[in-house]
Protein backbone atom coordinates (compact mmCIF):
# COMPACT_ATOMS: atom_id res chain seq x y z
CA UNK A 1 0.00 0.00 0.00
CA UNK A 2 1.19 3.70 -1.01
CA UNK A 3 1.51 4.68 2.83
CA UNK A 4 3.48 1.59 4.10
CA UNK A 5 6.81 2.33 5.33
CA UNK A 6 9.61 0.26 3.82
CA UNK A 7 10.43 -2.96 6.37
CA UNK A 8 14.08 -1.74 7.09
CA UNK A 9 12.58 1.90 7.84
CA UNK A 10 10.02 0.58 10.23
CA UNK A 11 12.94 -1.04 12.26
CA UNK A 12 15.60 1.42 12.73
CA UNK A 13 16.26 3.19 15.81
CA UNK A 14 15.00 6.52 16.98
CA UNK A 15 16.63 9.55 15.59
CA UNK A 16 18.29 7.32 12.67
CA UNK A 17 17.80 7.25 9.31
CA UNK A 18 18.39 5.31 6.43
CA UNK A 19 21.04 6.22 4.31
CA UNK A 20 23.47 4.65 1.08
CA UNK A 21 26.16 3.89 3.66
CA UNK A 22 22.88 1.99 5.98
CA UNK A 23 21.20 3.45 9.12
CA UNK A 24 22.64 6.83 10.63
CA UNK A 25 21.97 9.60 12.86
CA UNK A 26 19.62 11.97 11.37
CA UNK A 27 21.72 14.88 11.73
CA UNK A 28 24.51 13.60 9.70
CA UNK A 29 25.14 14.18 6.33
CA UNK A 30 26.19 11.91 3.67
CA UNK A 31 29.12 13.73 1.00
CA UNK A 32 31.48 12.30 -1.45
CA UNK A 33 34.91 11.79 0.21
CA UNK A 34 36.03 14.39 -2.50
CA UNK A 35 33.41 17.18 -1.96
CA UNK A 36 35.10 18.05 1.49
CA UNK A 37 38.52 17.83 -0.13
CA UNK A 38 39.99 21.73 -1.36
CA UNK A 39 43.05 20.64 -2.60
CA UNK A 40 45.19 18.40 -3.75
CA UNK A 41 48.84 18.81 -4.55
CA UNK A 42 52.11 16.61 -6.11
CA UNK A 43 54.86 16.15 -3.97
CA UNK A 44 58.73 16.19 -5.21
CA UNK A 45 61.59 13.84 -4.84
CA UNK A 46 64.00 16.71 -5.67
CA UNK A 47 67.61 15.73 -6.07
CA UNK A 48 70.36 14.30 -4.05
CA UNK A 49 72.77 17.37 -4.05
CA UNK A 50 72.71 20.98 -3.22
CA UNK A 51 72.42 23.94 -5.93
CA UNK A 52 71.50 27.29 -5.97
CA UNK A 53 67.71 28.18 -5.55
CA UNK A 54 67.12 24.74 -3.73
CA UNK A 55 66.57 24.15 -0.02
CA UNK A 56 67.59 20.95 2.42
CA UNK A 57 64.43 18.79 3.20
CA UNK A 58 63.14 16.10 4.66
CA UNK A 59 60.91 14.04 1.84
CA UNK A 60 58.79 11.84 3.35
CA UNK A 61 57.87 8.29 1.14
CA UNK A 62 55.28 5.59 1.72
CA UNK A 63 57.51 3.61 3.53
CA UNK A 64 58.45 6.36 6.28
CA UNK A 65 54.60 6.64 7.19
CA UNK A 66 54.46 4.42 10.31
CA UNK A 67 56.80 6.24 12.01
CA UNK A 68 56.68 10.00 10.72
CA UNK A 69 53.17 9.78 12.26
CA UNK A 70 54.51 8.61 15.30
CA UNK A 71 57.19 11.98 15.15
CA UNK A 72 59.78 9.65 13.68
CA UNK A 73 61.73 11.45 11.29
CA UNK A 74 65.39 9.60 11.57
CA UNK A 75 64.79 6.90 8.20
CA UNK A 76 63.24 10.03 5.91
CA UNK A 77 65.85 10.79 3.62
CA UNK A 78 67.15 14.15 3.13
CA UNK A 79 66.86 15.64 -0.50
CA UNK A 80 67.25 19.22 -2.37
CA UNK A 81 64.06 20.70 -3.68
CA UNK A 82 63.10 24.14 -5.08
CA UNK A 83 62.69 27.09 -2.69
CA UNK A 84 59.88 28.16 -5.46
CA UNK A 85 57.95 25.16 -5.33
CA UNK A 86 58.28 24.28 -1.21
CA UNK A 87 56.58 27.41 -0.39
CA UNK A 88 54.21 27.30 -2.68
CA UNK A 89 53.05 23.68 -1.64
CA UNK A 90 54.65 23.33 2.26
CA UNK A 91 53.10 21.18 4.68
CA UNK A 92 51.32 22.96 7.20
CA UNK A 93 49.18 21.28 10.27
CA UNK A 94 46.21 19.42 9.41
CA UNK A 95 47.60 18.33 5.41
CA UNK A 96 47.22 14.61 4.52
CA UNK A 97 49.42 12.24 2.55
CA UNK A 98 48.18 9.51 0.54
CA UNK A 99 50.52 7.18 -0.94
CA UNK A 100 49.86 6.68 -4.16
CA UNK A 101 52.38 4.35 -5.68
CA UNK A 102 54.14 1.29 -4.15
CA UNK A 103 52.22 -1.46 -1.80
CA UNK A 104 52.09 -5.23 -2.28
CA UNK A 105 49.93 -8.33 -2.08
CA UNK A 106 49.72 -7.91 1.96
CA UNK A 107 50.10 -4.16 1.91
CA UNK A 108 47.54 -1.91 -0.28
CA UNK A 109 48.45 1.28 -1.60
CA UNK A 110 46.27 4.40 -0.76
CA UNK A 111 47.73 4.94 3.27
CA UNK A 112 46.92 7.71 4.57
CA UNK A 113 48.84 9.62 7.40
CA UNK A 114 47.95 13.18 9.02
CA UNK A 115 50.63 15.87 9.87
CA UNK A 116 49.72 18.04 13.02
CA UNK A 117 51.16 20.42 14.74
CA UNK A 118 52.88 17.88 17.17
CA UNK A 119 54.21 15.79 14.55
CA UNK A 120 55.98 18.50 12.43
CA UNK A 121 57.63 20.28 15.83
CA UNK A 122 59.47 17.18 16.16
CA UNK A 123 61.48 17.80 12.62
CA UNK A 124 64.89 18.98 12.33
CA UNK A 125 64.33 20.43 9.05
CA UNK A 126 61.60 21.56 6.62
CA UNK A 127 59.31 18.53 5.37
CA UNK A 128 58.38 17.57 1.46
CA UNK A 129 56.33 14.80 0.40
CA UNK A 130 57.91 12.84 -2.52
CA UNK A 131 56.34 12.17 -6.47
CA UNK A 132 54.57 9.19 -5.42
CA UNK A 133 52.29 10.96 -3.12
CA UNK A 134 49.70 13.59 -3.03
CA UNK A 135 49.08 15.89 -0.14
CA UNK A 136 45.42 16.59 0.38
CA UNK A 137 44.33 19.66 2.74
CA UNK A 138 39.83 19.47 3.62
CA UNK A 139 37.69 21.84 4.17
CA UNK A 140 36.32 23.43 6.70
CA UNK A 141 33.48 21.59 7.50
CA UNK A 142 35.42 18.59 8.05
CA UNK A 143 37.96 17.97 11.14
CA UNK A 144 41.27 16.70 9.45
CA UNK A 145 41.82 13.91 12.03
CA UNK A 146 38.27 13.01 11.14
CA UNK A 147 38.90 12.44 7.77
CA UNK A 148 41.77 10.44 8.16
CA UNK A 149 40.56 8.14 10.56
CA UNK A 150 37.45 7.54 8.00
CA UNK A 151 39.89 7.04 5.41
CA UNK A 152 41.39 4.57 7.63
CA UNK A 153 38.36 3.05 8.26
CA UNK A 154 38.09 2.29 4.45
CA UNK A 155 41.65 1.56 4.02
CA UNK A 156 41.19 -1.92 7.00
CA UNK A 157 37.91 -2.80 4.85
CA UNK A 158 39.36 -3.50 1.72
CA UNK A 159 38.60 -0.28 -0.22
CA UNK A 160 41.09 0.75 -1.43
CA UNK A 161 42.22 -2.17 -3.04
CA UNK A 162 39.21 -1.77 -5.39
CA UNK A 163 40.87 1.23 -6.75
CA UNK A 164 44.51 -0.09 -7.49
CA UNK A 165 46.04 -0.70 -10.71
CA UNK A 166 49.08 -2.46 -11.03
CA UNK A 167 51.81 -1.45 -13.53
CA UNK A 168 55.22 -2.79 -14.51
CA UNK A 169 55.53 -4.63 -11.44
CA UNK A 170 54.02 -1.15 -9.46
CA UNK A 171 50.84 -1.04 -7.53
CA UNK A 172 49.19 2.50 -7.96
CA UNK A 173 46.34 4.10 -6.35
CA UNK A 174 43.78 5.57 -8.64
CA UNK A 175 43.22 8.71 -6.04
CA UNK A 176 40.57 10.51 -8.06
CA UNK A 177 38.63 7.75 -9.04
CA UNK A 178 38.51 7.02 -4.70
CA UNK A 179 37.57 10.20 -3.77
CA UNK A 180 34.62 10.46 -6.66
CA UNK A 181 32.78 7.17 -5.83
CA UNK A 182 33.53 6.92 -1.82
CA UNK A 183 31.03 8.24 0.82
CA UNK A 184 31.74 9.91 4.00
CA UNK A 185 28.89 9.85 6.81
CA UNK A 186 29.83 13.48 8.20
CA UNK A 187 28.29 14.49 11.50
CA UNK A 188 28.38 17.62 12.90
CA UNK A 189 31.86 19.76 13.80
CA UNK A 190 32.21 18.64 17.55
CA UNK A 191 31.07 15.11 16.99
CA UNK A 192 33.67 14.70 14.69
CA UNK A 193 36.22 16.17 17.10
CA UNK A 194 35.09 13.73 19.56
CA UNK A 195 35.57 11.16 17.88
CA UNK A 196 38.56 11.98 16.26
CA UNK A 197 39.66 12.70 19.91
CA UNK A 198 38.62 9.26 21.10
CA UNK A 199 40.05 6.96 18.30
CA UNK A 200 43.50 9.27 18.89
CA UNK A 201 43.28 8.36 22.54
CA UNK A 202 43.07 5.03 22.08
CA UNK A 203 46.10 4.63 19.27
CA UNK A 204 48.46 6.80 21.89
CA UNK A 205 47.45 4.19 24.95
CA UNK A 206 48.53 1.43 22.09
CA UNK A 207 51.85 3.35 20.83
CA UNK A 208 52.55 4.10 24.47
CA UNK A 209 52.99 0.45 25.11
CA UNK A 210 54.86 -0.46 22.11
CA UNK A 211 57.58 1.96 23.52
CA UNK A 212 56.87 0.37 26.90
CA UNK A 213 57.61 -3.11 25.21
CA UNK A 214 60.65 -1.99 22.91
CA UNK A 215 61.93 -0.87 26.25
CA UNK A 216 61.67 -4.09 28.31
CA UNK A 217 63.22 -6.17 25.20
CA UNK A 218 66.45 -3.66 25.77
CA UNK A 219 66.48 -4.17 29.37
CA UNK A 220 66.32 -8.11 28.90
CA UNK A 221 68.97 -7.86 26.26
CA UNK A 222 71.37 -6.24 28.63
CA UNK A 223 70.34 -8.39 31.87
CA UNK A 224 71.08 -11.60 29.45
CA UNK A 225 74.77 -9.84 28.75
CA UNK A 226 75.50 -9.05 32.33
CA UNK A 227 74.10 -12.46 33.85
CA UNK A 228 75.86 -14.44 31.50
CA UNK A 229 79.44 -12.45 32.10
CA UNK A 230 78.64 -11.75 36.05
CA UNK A 231 76.62 -13.82 37.12
CA UNK A 232 73.57 -12.77 39.18
CA UNK A 233 75.13 -10.31 40.92
CA UNK A 234 73.86 -6.73 40.85
CA UNK A 235 75.43 -4.32 38.30
CA UNK A 236 77.72 -2.27 40.98
CA UNK A 237 78.52 -5.77 42.49
CA UNK A 238 80.57 -6.57 39.94
CA UNK A 239 83.52 -6.15 41.30
CA UNK A 240 82.86 -9.36 43.65
CA UNK A 241 82.26 -12.15 40.63
CA UNK A 242 85.83 -12.38 39.87
CA UNK A 243 85.95 -13.92 36.11
CA UNK A 244 87.97 -15.66 33.73
CA UNK A 245 88.55 -15.71 30.13
CA UNK A 246 87.12 -18.80 28.20
CA UNK A 247 86.26 -20.19 25.03
CA UNK A 248 82.81 -18.76 25.32
CA UNK A 249 84.26 -15.31 26.72
CA UNK A 250 84.54 -13.89 29.83
CA UNK A 251 82.84 -15.72 32.22
CA UNK A 252 82.15 -16.12 36.79
CA UNK A 253 85.56 -17.93 37.43
CA UNK A 254 83.91 -20.88 39.47
CA UNK A 255 81.66 -22.01 36.52
CA UNK A 256 82.65 -24.88 34.48
CA UNK A 257 82.66 -25.25 30.66
CA UNK A 258 81.34 -28.61 29.07
CA UNK A 259 79.94 -29.54 26.37
CA UNK A 260 76.57 -29.83 25.17
CA UNK A 261 76.37 -33.82 24.56
CA UNK A 262 77.69 -34.29 28.31
CA UNK A 263 74.84 -32.39 30.06
CA UNK A 264 71.52 -33.22 27.52
CA UNK A 265 70.37 -36.00 25.53
CA UNK A 266 69.72 -34.92 22.14
CA UNK A 267 66.87 -36.91 19.97
CA UNK A 268 65.70 -35.21 16.42
CA UNK A 269 62.18 -35.93 15.62
CA UNK A 270 60.17 -37.60 12.68
CA UNK A 271 59.96 -36.91 9.37
CA UNK A 272 57.16 -35.78 8.04
CA UNK A 273 55.36 -37.80 4.62
CA UNK A 274 52.53 -38.17 3.02
CA UNK A 275 52.79 -41.65 4.41
CA UNK A 276 52.20 -40.19 7.57
CA UNK A 277 49.94 -37.91 7.50
CA UNK A 278 47.05 -40.56 7.98
CA UNK A 279 46.79 -44.14 10.03
CA UNK A 280 45.74 -45.25 13.23
CA UNK A 281 47.81 -43.25 15.81
CA UNK A 282 47.20 -39.46 15.05
CA UNK A 283 49.37 -37.69 17.43
CA UNK A 284 49.75 -34.29 17.77
CA UNK A 285 53.44 -32.94 16.84
CA UNK A 286 55.50 -29.56 16.76
CA UNK A 287 57.49 -28.27 13.56
CA UNK A 288 59.64 -25.27 13.34
CA UNK A 289 56.70 -22.76 13.26
CA UNK A 290 55.68 -24.04 16.72
CA UNK A 291 59.10 -23.00 17.96
CA UNK A 292 59.73 -18.84 18.74
CA UNK A 293 62.24 -17.53 21.23
CA UNK A 294 61.70 -18.97 24.66
CA UNK A 295 58.24 -19.65 24.03
CA UNK A 296 55.49 -22.25 21.91
CA UNK A 297 52.72 -21.27 19.99
CA UNK A 298 50.50 -23.75 19.61
CA UNK A 299 47.87 -22.64 17.88
CA UNK A 300 48.26 -24.44 14.58
CA UNK A 301 49.50 -28.10 16.39
CA UNK A 302 49.26 -30.63 13.19
CA UNK A 303 48.77 -34.21 13.61
CA UNK A 304 50.68 -37.20 11.88
CA UNK A 305 50.61 -41.02 12.28
CA UNK A 306 53.21 -42.31 14.89
CA UNK A 307 53.83 -45.71 15.85
CA UNK A 308 54.20 -47.29 19.06
CA UNK A 309 57.97 -47.04 19.27
CA UNK A 310 57.97 -43.98 18.03
CA UNK A 311 56.02 -42.47 20.27
CA UNK A 312 57.88 -43.89 22.99
CA UNK A 313 60.49 -42.52 21.65
CA UNK A 314 59.58 -39.06 21.06
CA UNK A 315 56.88 -38.34 23.22
CA UNK A 316 58.11 -34.83 24.74
CA UNK A 317 57.94 -34.34 28.95
CA UNK A 318 57.81 -31.46 30.75
CA UNK A 319 61.47 -29.68 31.05
CA UNK A 320 62.38 -30.92 27.33
CA UNK A 321 64.17 -27.68 25.63
CA UNK A 322 62.95 -28.37 21.56
CA UNK A 323 65.67 -26.08 19.56
CA UNK A 324 65.54 -25.14 15.72
CA UNK A 325 67.74 -27.42 13.51
CA UNK A 326 66.79 -25.07 10.10
CA UNK A 327 65.53 -21.40 9.17
CA UNK A 328 66.22 -19.50 11.87
CA UNK A 329 68.54 -21.98 13.37
CA UNK A 330 68.85 -22.48 17.51
CA UNK A 331 65.36 -20.95 18.29
CA UNK A 332 64.89 -22.28 21.58
CA UNK A 333 61.76 -22.95 23.48
CA UNK A 334 60.75 -25.30 26.97
CA UNK A 335 58.16 -27.68 26.57
CA UNK A 336 55.92 -27.64 29.92
CA UNK A 337 53.27 -29.86 29.43
CA UNK A 338 50.84 -27.73 27.69
CA UNK A 339 49.19 -31.17 26.04
CA UNK A 340 48.46 -34.78 27.81
CA UNK A 341 50.91 -35.94 24.77
CA UNK A 342 52.75 -34.08 22.06
CA UNK A 343 55.80 -35.29 19.69
CA UNK A 344 57.82 -33.53 17.33
CA UNK A 345 59.48 -33.13 13.78
CA UNK A 346 62.71 -33.76 12.56
CA UNK A 347 63.32 -30.24 12.33
CA UNK A 348 63.44 -30.09 15.84
CA UNK A 349 66.13 -31.28 18.34
CA UNK A 350 64.78 -32.44 21.99
CA UNK A 351 67.12 -31.94 24.83
CA UNK A 352 66.69 -33.63 27.89
CA UNK A 353 68.89 -33.44 31.14
CA UNK A 354 70.90 -36.11 32.12
CA UNK A 355 71.73 -34.72 35.44
CA UNK A 356 70.06 -33.11 38.68
CA UNK A 357 72.16 -30.00 38.54
CA UNK A 358 70.88 -29.12 35.48
CA UNK A 359 67.96 -26.42 35.13
CA UNK A 360 66.64 -26.13 31.89
CA UNK A 361 65.13 -22.53 32.00
CA UNK A 362 68.69 -21.25 32.31
CA UNK A 363 69.70 -22.74 29.02
CA UNK A 364 66.82 -22.10 27.39
CA UNK A 365 67.83 -18.36 28.09
CA UNK A 366 71.30 -19.63 27.70
CA UNK A 367 70.46 -20.59 24.27
CA UNK A 368 68.86 -17.35 22.93
CA UNK A 369 71.89 -14.92 24.15
CA UNK A 370 74.48 -17.05 22.58
CA UNK A 371 72.62 -17.07 19.10
CA UNK A 372 71.05 -13.82 18.98
CA UNK A 373 73.76 -11.61 21.42
CA UNK A 374 77.16 -13.18 22.00
CA UNK A 375 77.73 -14.54 18.63
CA UNK A 376 78.36 -17.64 19.42
CA UNK A 377 77.96 -21.35 17.50
CA UNK A 378 78.34 -19.41 13.96
CA UNK A 379 74.49 -17.36 14.51
CA UNK A 380 72.98 -14.29 14.38
CA UNK A 381 69.49 -15.16 15.59
CA UNK A 382 68.74 -14.88 11.96
CA UNK A 383 68.85 -17.00 8.99
CA UNK A 384 72.71 -18.04 8.30
CA UNK A 385 74.68 -20.15 5.32
CA UNK A 386 74.52 -22.87 7.59
CA UNK A 387 71.65 -25.25 6.03
CA UNK A 388 70.86 -26.92 9.39
CA UNK A 389 72.36 -27.55 12.56
CA UNK A 390 72.83 -31.61 13.16
CA UNK A 391 72.83 -33.54 16.06
CA UNK A 392 76.27 -33.90 16.31
CA UNK A 393 77.27 -30.59 15.67
CA UNK A 394 74.77 -29.58 18.83
CA UNK A 395 76.53 -31.85 21.05
CA UNK A 396 79.88 -30.32 20.62
CA UNK A 397 78.88 -26.69 21.76
CA UNK A 398 80.47 -25.62 24.60
CA UNK A 399 77.86 -24.46 27.34
CA UNK A 400 78.54 -22.52 30.58
CA UNK A 401 77.62 -25.03 34.02
CA UNK A 402 77.45 -22.87 36.52
CA UNK A 403 75.64 -24.32 40.13
CA UNK A 404 72.46 -25.19 40.42
CA UNK A 405 70.97 -22.21 42.23
CA UNK A 406 72.75 -19.70 40.32
CA UNK A 407 71.11 -21.22 37.07
CA UNK A 408 67.53 -20.98 39.01
CA UNK A 409 68.23 -17.32 39.90
CA UNK A 410 69.34 -16.04 35.89
CA UNK A 411 66.02 -18.17 35.11
CA UNK A 412 63.95 -15.99 37.75
CA UNK A 413 65.53 -12.83 36.62
CA UNK A 414 64.69 -12.89 33.09
CA UNK A 415 61.30 -15.04 33.20
CA UNK A 416 60.17 -12.21 35.26
CA UNK A 417 61.39 -9.23 32.50
CA UNK A 418 59.33 -12.11 29.94
CA UNK A 419 56.37 -11.84 32.02
CA UNK A 420 56.01 -8.21 32.32
CA UNK A 421 57.04 -8.52 28.36
CA UNK A 422 53.82 -10.87 28.02
CA UNK A 423 51.64 -8.91 30.24
CA UNK A 424 52.30 -5.84 28.38
CA UNK A 425 52.16 -7.46 24.76
CA UNK A 426 48.66 -8.27 26.23
CA UNK A 427 47.12 -5.01 26.59
CA UNK A 428 48.77 -4.05 23.46
CA UNK A 429 46.84 -6.51 21.62
CA UNK A 430 43.35 -5.19 23.87
CA UNK A 431 43.66 -1.60 22.79
CA UNK A 432 44.26 -2.50 19.11
CA UNK A 433 41.09 -4.43 19.11
CA UNK A 434 39.45 -1.72 21.04
CA UNK A 435 40.44 0.93 18.55
CA UNK A 436 39.45 -1.78 15.73
CA UNK A 437 36.26 -1.84 17.33
CA UNK A 438 35.71 1.67 17.89
CA UNK A 439 37.19 2.60 14.44
CA UNK A 440 33.86 0.57 12.65
CA UNK A 441 31.53 1.64 15.34
CA UNK A 442 31.73 5.24 15.61
CA UNK A 443 32.58 5.70 12.20
CA UNK A 444 29.36 3.91 10.97
CA UNK A 445 26.98 6.17 13.74
CA UNK A 446 26.12 1.92 15.86
CA UNK A 447 27.56 3.75 19.08
CA UNK A 448 26.99 7.11 19.58
CA UNK A 449 29.15 9.18 22.25
CA UNK A 450 27.52 11.18 25.15
CA UNK A 451 27.15 14.62 24.86
CA UNK A 452 29.15 15.95 27.79
CA UNK A 453 31.79 14.17 25.77
CA UNK A 454 31.21 15.54 22.39
CA UNK A 455 30.84 18.72 24.42
CA UNK A 456 33.74 18.64 26.13
CA UNK A 457 36.43 17.66 23.50
CA UNK A 458 38.45 20.69 22.51
CA UNK A 459 39.00 21.90 18.84
CA UNK A 460 41.91 19.67 17.12
CA UNK A 461 45.13 20.94 17.20
CA UNK A 462 45.72 20.43 13.64
CA UNK A 463 43.31 23.43 12.08
CA UNK A 464 45.30 25.79 14.24
CA UNK A 465 47.86 27.62 11.93
CA UNK A 466 51.82 26.02 13.22
CA UNK A 467 54.68 26.09 11.10
CA UNK A 468 57.15 24.30 13.65
CA UNK A 469 60.00 23.05 11.71
CA UNK A 470 58.99 24.37 8.29
CA UNK A 471 60.82 27.67 7.93
CA UNK A 472 63.45 27.18 5.50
Amino acid sequence: MANEKPAMEEILPDGYRMTELGPLPEEWRVVRLGEVVEEITSGDWGQSEQAKGFISTLVIRGTDFPEVERGNFQSVPERFVKETRFAKHRIEPGDLLVELSGGSKDQPTGRIILLDGNVLNLAQKPIFFSNFIKRLKVMKVCVPQYFRWYWEHLYREGHTRTYEKRTTGIWNFKLNDFLENESLPLPPLAEQRAIAHVLRTVQRAQEASERVIAALRELKKSLMRHLFTYGPVPVGATHASPRRETQLGPLPAHWQVVRLGEVFDIQQGKSLSPKSRSGPRMRPFLRTANVFWGRLDLSNVDQMHFDESEERRLALKPGDLLVCEGGDIGRTAIWEGQLPLCLYQNHLHRLRSLREDVFPFFYMYWMQAAWTLLGLYGGSGNKTTIPNLSQSRLASFLIPLPPLPEQREIARILQAVDRRIEAEEAYRAAAQELFRSLLHELMSGRRRLPADCVGATRRVAPTEPSHGGQTP
